[in-house]
């Protein structure tokens, strides 16, 4: 009787090292962003398919009734969403074709953190979802996208680039 031996798939550290550094590029690349020098905010790639905005609310995001604009809802969860599939693609941007939100909560001032997450999708189109939290914990909002591969090399972008 022969007895045959389960092979286990281990990723190579040399992939890993690439891998972690295509994450800091992406990290990068959002805080060379001319849009984000009008949050305070900060990308966290925590593990391919995973993102975090890190993203603190004040008054200048506020509506007439005084709590965040819908802007700033879409702008948090839009970018967790996308960084969440871009982290899943070392070589191209991503573009978001579409993104639908549920607003749960206003939101005050403070801190609140959009986490994305890759749902399906690995060759030219993409899903992701993404909540929002805010310092209690409480979800505030989520939204779901589509992002597609555009024809942009990720090696070109200004802030883009890995050790």
């Amino acid at each position: 009787m022969r007895c045959c031996r389960v092979s286990r798939r281990v990723t190579p550290p040399d992939t890993l090292a690439g891998e972690t550094a295509h994450f800091r590029a992406l990290e990068a690349l959002y805080a060379a962003a001319p849009v984000n020098r009008l949050f305070d905010s900060r990308l966290e790639i925590v593990a391919a398919g995973i993102a975090r905005i890190h993203f603190r609310i004040d008054e200048r995001h506020f509506h007439a009734a005084g709590a965040a604009h819908g802007t700033t809802y879409f702008k948090m969860l839009d970018d967790a969403a996308f960084y969440a599939a871009n982290s899943l693609v070392t070589d191209r941007f991503l573009l978001t074709t579409a993104f639908n939100l549920l607003l749960t909560r206003p939101l005050g001032p403070g801190p609140v953190v959009a986490e994305g997450r890759w749902v399906s999708g690995k060759r030219r189109v993409f899903i992701a979802d993404a909540h929002l939290t805010d310092a209690g914990g409480e979800e505030a909002a989520r939204g779901t996208g589509t992002f597609m591969k555009s024809r942009i090399a990720l090696a070109s972008l200004p802030g883009y680039a890995p050790a």
